[in-house]
């Protein structure tokens, strides 16, 4: 525990999923990677129990109060969930706060806004509650993940909490028990590509989640034990399996993407690094996104095209697919990358590797 000033600011990165896209809600690990852009909120305290959140970028305001229950009012209500959350965790909140919230990060396009913008949220309420709380990063991702995902029954897993939270690289197992690895790696630049396609995360997270799912329950009546994890590279069975042709072809992705995941984590510990490598992993890993899973757009990889022939080591799609974003790894002369991006009909960005959440000095009014 640290005491808080009655004024202070939490900022939090977005992420890029470097590899094990549409792993994390398998138990697959994965490694995702916060990104230079973030979400910064200010807070003060008042002298009554209500809470104003101002949101300028979308021309939103949340109110609400802190006297009594806080039912939710919308869907994905992530201001009043959070509060929820932390009340059952034991924060108590005496005094109300004023807020403001402002980023960089790109909205609905696969750079996790919504969990950064809960992490930051979360953070900072345990901030300003009664109990002064300085929470962990995992106690961050873990509450966050509590409030954006369980609260609401959402098919999404924890990895964008951990990577707002921690910061930095990060590999990620689930199993055989939860666990998150900071990678000592120094990574170039990024070039970022908004494709201004609107996408459905929930829906494409479902439908993918549970054709995998599926066909998993399918071959464990043959295979009794058969696990993700554990399955042979190449050697699933065929005859007999009870699968059809496009559910062995989706297990065999899953388990391609599995394998590129530790291929991929295995390089990033490697000194010095080998860029080029990384690149291609990160093409190879969009292969199978694009052609098996079928997540990409023609405009994405368009764009992935274009940021390769001007001298991108490799890139993919970013976050759930079905639009949104794409990135490509550009350690040299990412300048040129962002203008073939542009050309491409893409907003580009460069971004660096992140830090995770934290806490400063704020100059919001008590």
């Amino acid at each position: 525990m640290q005491t808080t000033r009655d004024a202070i600011a939490v900022s939090t990165p977005g992420r890029v999923c470097l590899f094990g896209e549409h792993q994390d809600y398998l138990g697959l690990p994965v490694i995702p990677c916060a990104i230079s852009l973030r979400i910064t909120m200010e807070a003060g305290r008042r002298s009554d129990r209500e809470v104003r959140i101002d949101l300028p970028d979308i021309g939103s305001r949340e109110e609400f109060s802190l006297a009594g229950p806080l039912p939710y009012v919308r869907e994905r209500d992530y201001f009043r969930s959070a509060v929820n959350i932390l009340r059952r965790e034991g924060f108590t909140f005496a005094r109300g706060l004023d807020c403001s919230v402002r980023g960089t990060i790109p909205i609905n396009a696969g750079t996790s806004s919504s969990s950064a913008l809960v992490v930051t949220w979360i953070n900072l309420l345990a901030a300003m509650s009664d109990q002064n709380a300085s929470l962990s990063p995992e106690e961050c991702a873990r509450f966050a993940h509590m409030a954006e995902v369980l609260e609401f029954r959402e098919p999404g897993g924890m990895m964008d909490h951990c990577a707002a939270a921690y910061g930095g690289v990060i590999a990620i197992d689930f199993k055989p028990e939860f666990a998150v690895e900071s990678l000592d790696v120094e990574l170039g630049a990024f070039v970022l590509g908004d494709s201004g396609e609107p996408k459905d995360t929930r829906g494409i997270l479902s439908r993918v989640k549970d054709r995998v799912l599926d066909a998993v329950q399918l071959l464990r009546r043959k295979e009794r034990g058969f696990s993700l994890a554990g399955a042979p590279s190449g050697r699933l069975p065929r005859a007999g399996s009870g699968l059809t042709p496009s559910q062995l072809e989706l297990l065999d992705g899953t388990i391609r993407n599995r394998d590129i995941t530790r291929e991929a984590r295995a390089l990033l510990k490697k000194k010095p690094l080998d860029h080029r490598r990384l690149g291609e992993l990160l093409s190879v890993h969009q292969t199978v996104l694009r052609d098996v899973l079928c997540i990409s757009t023609p405009k994405i990889d368009g764009m992935l095209d274009a940021a390769a022939g001007a001298g991108a080591y490799g890139g993919k799609i970013n976050g759930s697919g079905g639009g949104g974003c794409m990135f490509s790894y550009a350690p040299v002369n990412p300048e040129a990358v962002a203008e073939a991006v542009a050309r491409a009909g893409g907003k580009p960005r460069i971004i660096a590797v992140g830090t995770g959440t934290r806490r400063d000095a704020g100059h919001a009014a008590a």
